[in-house]
């Protein structure tokens, strides 16, 4: 791969993995915030440790081997990062089960977030969609459906891989759900430094888990999805302790981030299957997607600001 593509992907992935971890940032810091001075050290140095290498590096290794079982956990290990041409063919084979899996787990997630999720309303129909919130599971089963019937039509295992990713989605959707609904009891709770701590690694686990499947949206390669990631991830801790109110203020960084999951997604599916796309198309998606959603809040918050500051000399 050219020094070039794999900059742009880095860039990309270390974009996509910041922006969708926005939920998870915000929670954490709020939680934090009664934590000691000793465990939110801790959590900025071993927490970084486990979320670039025990997060991100090993959920790629777990769904190359889940992937191709017949390697055996220490054989996909060795192809996640090997540049031997059998192996690398052999992950090529995979490859459509996999980006099917991770692009139904995606379109899930979007659907999911125009439904049901509230939201800073930043694109015409939004509000329309989130009125008809019970509507989800009718257009996530119309969804499932007719991927497995397309899949199907291709192959027994791309429609095997829309049952893994569905399932996927279902799980880690309760899991999320159940980590924002804790956050509360969290905060006024009796509970030990280090118990809360284990449970943020937990929250950051399942938090995680758009971005790493996100990223075979961009590449196959595990070092590279490691690296940008990796950089997300350290990204997303500083801003967890230390900007966290001032990206609250960009209201519609969430969309954006919702936004570029449904690229991805839809990328992911028709890659699996076999409409050929660019390499660059993924990361470019994905800067054009955030950098719209970005300007857009920078102009909300100038504006808020403005308003503020007229209500403010009226009243003086």
């Amino acid at each position: 791969m050219p020094i070039l593509t794999i900059l742009i992907t880095v860039a990309g992935l270390c974009l996509f993995e910041t922006v969708s971890s926005v939920d998870n940032a915000i929670i954490n810091a709020e939680v934090l915030g009664g934590l000691g001075k000793k465990a939110r050290k801790w959590f900025l140095t071993w927490g970084i440790l486990i979320a670039v290498f025990a997060v991100r590096g090993l959920l790629p290794w777990l769904i190359v081997w889940g992937t191709l079982p017949g390697l055996g956990p220490i054989g996909a290990f060795m192809a996640a990062f090997s540049s031997d041409p059998l192996v690398r063919e052999a992950i090529e084979s995979a490859k459509p089960v996999l980006l099917m899996a991770g692009g139904v787990f995606l379109l899930l997630l979007f659907l999911h977030w125009l439904f049901q999720e509230p939201k800073a309303f930043g694109l015409p129909g939004e509000r329309f969609f989130m009125r008809q919130g019970v509507w989800f599971y009718a257009a996530a089963s119309l969804l499932i459906c007719a991927l497995v019937w397309f899949g199907s039509e291709a192959g027994g295992k791309l429609a095997f891989a829309v049952t893994i990713g569905s399932t996927a989605f279902f799980v880690t959707s309760g899991f999320k759900q159940n980590a924002e609904k804790q956050e509360s009891s969290l905060l006024g709770s009796a509970m030990s430094d280090i118990s809360k701590l284990l449970y943020l690694e937990i929250i950051d686990l399942t938090f995680s888990i758009d971005g790493v499947l996100g990223a075979f949206a961009f590449t196959l390669s595990v070092p590279i999805i490691l690296l940008g990631n990796g950089l997300g991830a350290i990204v997303v801790r500083q801003i967890t302790v230390g900007n966290i109110e001032r990206i609250k203020k960009y209201r519609f960084l969430k969309n954006g981030a919702m936004y570029s999951i449904l690229a991805l997604g839809s990328v992911m599916t028709c890659e699996a299957f076999g409409l050929g796309l660019p390499e660059w198309l993924s990361p470019l998606a994905t800067f054009i997607i955030v950098g719209f959603f970005f300007i857009k809040s920078v102009l909300d918050a100038r504006g808020a600001g403005a308003l503020k500051g007229g209500a403010g000399s009226d009243t003086i």
